[in-house]
């Protein structure tokens, strides 16, 4: 398939295939990231701007290493040091970023829908790196990426995602990712972050159910993707105190113990040890939390590569 999309903005509105081309790319750039050359010309004259108004340490370092793989020149924009202190708009800001030549901007912000804004008027390719609890794209991609490997299909997998599903867009995306694909995608945690009406995201050919209930969540799933709460996000106390939701919903040895043996733990970060998943739990064998880590350099290389252009197979 040839990838003709010069932004990316979400998940939901791709399909399969773009997914599956997406997630194919980011394989060939794994399998060249193994290699004792690691860099590679593709963006080699290009300037990539990480414009992250809110804090990241995984997502913004891995988008910085993607495109000093690929060549290009990399600016880190800071929000705390830029006019948007002064009281410049984010339109205005993005606008001198493009006369600067710019050709990628990519951009984590709390509001959501906050890339998409920006596309409308600019020439520069925009990178959805998180907007406020709408998405998370390149996060859902790895983690997808990361289940291909570990199971060799993502189609009839169950995959429960466990914690703040509400506030979340790591969830968003991935619901989106995983049902186009084919998962069934169970989700759970208190009624308060995890409302019934989320059974309606999601898409064919894959399922998305709601229960508030933690064994029946874990029982069956190949795959246990815990969610931190995200108190930067609520704005009300969603359940009494972060005591009585790592005793309903945390996952413990006590509960991993009655999960299949064979299911892995994931976590986009960052972990809150204690609270959603045991200290020992995140460390063990079973979690490929690192794993994930490692996968969005190749998934950030190949998102980078397809939006500038780049064609297929890699040359």
């Amino acid at each position: 398939m040839i990838w003709s999309r010069r932004h990316l903005l979400d998940i939901e509105s791709l399909s399969a295939e773009e997914i599956t081309t997406l997630l194919d790319t980011a394989k060939s750039f794994k399998e060249l990231g193994e290699q004792p050359r690691k860099r590679n010309p593709w963006l080699e004259g290009k300037t990539v701007i990480n414009l992250f108004v809110e804090p990241s340490t995984r997502t913004r370092i891995s988008f910085e290493l993607a495109a000093q793989r690929l060549a290009a020149d990399v600016v880190n924009f800071s929000a705390e040091a830029s006019s948007l202190k002064k009281g410049e708009t984010l339109k205005d800001t993005v606008l001198n970023l493009e006369a600067l030549k710019a050709d990628v901007i990519i951009m984590r912000h709390s509001a959501s829908g906050a890339p998409h804004f920006i596309s409308r008027f600019l020439g520069s390719h925009v990178v959805n790196a998180g907007d406020g609890a709408h998405e998370h794209p390149t996060q859902a991609l790895l983690d997808t990426f990361t289940l291909r490997e570990h199971f060799g299909r993502v189609a009839g997998l169950n995959v429960t995602i466990l914690g703040d599903i509400l506030y979340s867009r790591v969830a968003r995306s991935n619901i989106w990712a995983l049902t186009k694909l084919g998962a069934h995608v169970t989700l759970c945690g208190p009624s308060t972050l995890v409302p019934s009406i989320l059974e309606k995201m999601g898409s064919a050919p894959g399922s998305v159910r709601v229960t508030h209930n933690v064994d029946d969540a874990i029982r069956d799933a190949d795959v246990i993707n815990l969610l931190r709460i995200q108190h930067e996000r609520q704005r009300l106390t969603m359940f009494p105190s972060l005591g009585e939701y790592t005793a309903l919903f945390g996952l413990t040895k006590a509960r991993l113990a009655k999960t299949k043996p064979e299911a892995i733990i994931m976590h986009p970060g960052p972990i809150n040890r204690g609270v959603e998943i045991d200290s020992e739990i995140a460390d063990c064998g079973r979690s490929v939390i690192l794993e994930q880590v490692t996968n969005g350099l190749a998934v950030r290389m190949a998102v980078l590569y397809l939006v500038t252009g780049g064609t297929l197979p890699l040359r």
